[in-house]
């Protein structure tokens, strides 16, 4: 509104002041431009920054939940999903919804308004002359819609392009130590300059659909004016029309043009949010294959056993498992022996339900897990890997993984239970000392003791060790191993291993 108070004050100020020489105007007017201007500037600021506010806080809410809803996907999904594209998704594709939410609808919104005051000025001045300029406005529909749609398309392929090369960086960074041993540095810098290349020319594609959309704007704009003009001049040099009108007419035109052009960007940052807004709602909408079933219950703490009843699982089509029946006793250390690939980790994998039975059941106390919460299932398992996984945190946050209320002696317990508090004691901070991604600043042997010193202080009644000394030295291998007895104490406990050190104090061996 107060856009189009500039345009309308154009007529007092040439009719009146420069034409009439009215004083009393030439004293009221400039008073009227500086109160505009001001409150112009106040409107302007609040606008910004409380438009952003709801932008940012809806991106964020929107980022959150992407988050969130990822935490909550199977495990499967990770195993098929890149992480690169993962990542992407919650960082570049939120950040275009951001563009689009923060600034194209706000924009639209405000240019929308600032089109509707400036157009009842153009009317309010000349009817005639405001039919005959807004008749040529449509015009611009039709490339706006053309760009819009044509950039929606490019920018979704750079989205997925973005996707491979964040991709591409997670895997040759994290994997960084292979590509030197095998002297593969040029190798993968190729690769990289091709991927680059590729997203180059996507967005090189988008530049010039924006490009082009500004210069057909403006000339779209200077018809109008053109016309305005000649048709304008005409009924001022006979005397139809005033100049102050004429000029009042004119501005708020000019003015018009500017809001008119903004919303053809306003449509293009819109058509890239929806490419990316498209992207994340197709992550949210992927719903979780484990979760908990209508009336699920908590499991109580377990007293009795585990059963495995004519379980059969497949990965895709598959079958990995073939009708395995097994009885587990509670406090019995249960050993998985087989060749690579006989479903070892498979069969331990489904106890937590980190996947489902295709058909049978596992029963705990003759209770369905698929019965029970998800949590109060998983409460009840600690799980020590051959891979072991860290966080870049320090040790004492690592060790308290799972159990983040309790207290410092309980943690320095479970590391002297697990044979790590020597070690840690050596660190520059002790347990304070950040471990850097995986635990990369500790040696094997040292990461698999603070994996077991997490599993300690958790404190679960059922244990899955899954070749969790496989990877280590003779003396590593002996210092986890002591600390793996005392982990086993009172549990039950299947563990999967090579080695004969490893399960010759099995209760049994499947």
């Amino acid at each position: 509104l107060l856009t189009a108070g500039q345009a309308f004050l154009v007529k007092p100020a040439l009719d009146d002041v420069f034409l009439k020489k009215d004083m009393r105007m030439l004293f009221l007017l400039p008073i009227a431009i500086i109160l505009l201007f001001f409150l112009k500037g106040i409107f302007d600021y609040g606008q910004a920054y409380l438009m952003n506010f709801v932008g940012l806080r809806i991106v964020a809410d929107m980022r959150e939940k992407l988050y969130n809803h990822l935490q909550n996907l199977s495990l499967s999904f990770f195993t098929k999903t890149p992480t690169g594209v993962l990542i992407s998704r919650i960082t570049n594709d939120v950040n275009l919804i951001q563009g689009a939410v923060s600034n194209a609808f706000t924009g639209l919104i405000k240019d929308a308004f600032t089109i509707m005051g400036l157009v009842g000025v153009v009317f309010y001045r000349n009817w005639k002359l405001a039919i005959i300029a807004l008749i040529v406005f449509p015009l611009a529909i039709f490339p706006i819609k053309e760009f819009g749609k044509r950039l929606r398309k490019f920018s979704r392929k750079g989205q997925q392009r973005m996707g491979s090369i964040t991709t591409f960086l997670h895997e040759t960074i994290t994997g960084n130590r292979i590509v030197k041993a095998f002297n593969m540095e040029e190798y993968e810098k190729r690769r990289f300059a091709e991927e680059n290349e590729r997203f180059f020319k996507i967005i090189l594609k988008r530049v010039r659909i924006r490009a082009l959309s500004h210069p057909l704007m403006e000339l779209i704009g200077g018809v109008v004016v053109a016309l305005i003009i000649w048709v304008g001049g005409y009924s001022v040099v006979r005397g139809d029309l005033s100049p102050g009108t004429f000029f009042s007419f004119m501005t708020a035109l000019l003015m018009l043009y500017a809001p008119v052009r903004d919303l053809s960007k306003v449509n293009l940052e819109i058509q890239e949010g929806l490419a990316a807004a498209a992207r994340v709602y197709e992550l949210l909408d992927i719903a979780p294959e484990i979760k908990d079933e209508e009336g699920a219950i908590p499991l109580p703490l377990i007293s009795k056993g585990i059963d495995f009843q004519k379980v059969t699982f497949k990965y895709g089509t598959e079958a990995v498992l073939k009708e395995i029946s097994l009885h587990v006793k509670v406090g019995e250390v249960i050993a998985l022996v087989g060749m690579s690939g006989a479903g070892k980790t498979s069969l331990v994998n489904l106890l937590p339900r980190f996947y489902d039975v295709e058909e049978g059941q596992i029963l705990i106390d003759s209770t369905d897990i698929r019965k029970v919460t998800l949590k109060s299932l998983r409460d009840q398992i600690g799980l020590v890997t051959q891979q072991t996984i860290l966080f870049n945190d320090t040790v004492r946050n690592n060790i308290a993984y799972g159990n983040v209320k309790c207290s410092n002696e309980e943690i320095i317990e479970a590391a002297r239970a697990a044979n790590a508090h020597d070690f840690i004691q050596r660190l520059p901070q002790t347990y304070e000392t950040v471990i850097g991604e995986q635990g990369v600043k500790l040696s094997g042997g040292e990461r698999q003791r603070l994996s077991i010193a997490r599993a300690l202080l958790k404190n679960a009644p059922i244990l899955i060790l899954d070749e969790a000394t496989s990877s280590l030295d003779s003396d590593s291998e002996t210092e986890v191993q002591n600390a793996l007895e005392y982990l086993m104490k009172g549990r039950t406990v299947f563990v999967i291993a090579h080695r004969l050190s490893t399960i010759r104090n099995a209760h049994r061996i499947i």
